[in-house]
């Protein structure tokens, strides 16, 4: 499912025309956005849960020219799913 295809379902779902849906989604997804790049969490109860964790530096190496090199650490974003999308997917 992409992003057009959940929009069409909000809108028929309550009622609302696709261009009113789709500025639900985008809102959404910006606010979940600034919320990890601020470093807080996101909990949706029931759905899950949107964070960022620190991956660390870590040796590597070169596939085109084999030589080692550092890969530097960053922030990355995860999704930890809730008990109730657990147990609906299982």
């Amino acid at each position: 499912m992409n992003k057009q295809e959940i929009v069409a379902r909000i809108a028929r779902d309550c009622g609302i025309s696709k261009s009113e849906a789709n500025r639900v989604v985008d809102a959404l997804i910006d606010h979940v956005t600034r919320a990890l790049k601020k470093g807080e969490k996101v909990m949706l109860v029931g759905f899950g849960t949107f964070d960022t964790y620190r991956r660390r530096a870590r040796p590597g190496v070169n596939p085109r020219t084999l030589s080692p090199m550092k890969i530097p650490g960053r922030r990355v974003p995860r999704f930890t799913a809730g008990k109730d999308l657990r147990k609906t997917v299982m």
